[in-house]
């Protein structure tokens, strides 16, 4: 899959602006392209026997995401930005429409609570339809 994420500083920090982790902070979005390609690679990692996700040949060029593959995502977008240090505690995520092989799924997400050492993110996906994908991601900084 070819990910980018829309803010290049993001990628040279170790962890989000110290003011990045406030109530109401919007993330840089990502876009990220479903090639066949990339689709039919992540199946093994999920154990996926599905077989229209298993070569480009079989299918409509690879089929859907699954969703281990989508909560994957989800949680690389948030701890890119994010940075190293950053401990998830949990994933809550909701599947709406099915992100298709060929599609650009754009994740979007915005930190919406702060407690001692922990926020929590929300982040929603969407692909041409409409959205693929809502939920939370709550993370930590214990040293912090």
């Amino acid at each position: 899959m070819t990910y980018r994420q829309q803010d290049d500083e993001s990628a040279r920090r170790s962890g989000p602006p110290e003011e990045g982790t406030a109530v109401g902070t919007v993330l840089p979005g990502a876009t990220i392209a479903l090639t066949p390609s990339a689709t039919t690679l992540a199946t093994p990692s999920t154990a996926d026997i599905t077989p229209l996700r298993r070569t480009p040949l079989e299918g409509p060029a690879g089929g859907p995401l699954n969703i281990l593959t989508t909560m994957g995502l989800v949680e690389r977008y948030v701890t890119d930005w994010a940075g190293p240090e950053a401990l998830v505690r949990g994933i809550n995520v909701k599947l709406g429409l099915p992100a298709q092989t060929g599609e650009t799924l754009v994740l979007t997400g915005t930190v919406v609570s702060r407690e001692g050492e922990e926020f929590t993110v929300r982040v929603l996906g969407a692909v041409g339809p409409g959205e693929h994908v809502s939920g939370t991601v709550r993370l930590a900084f214990p040293d912090h």
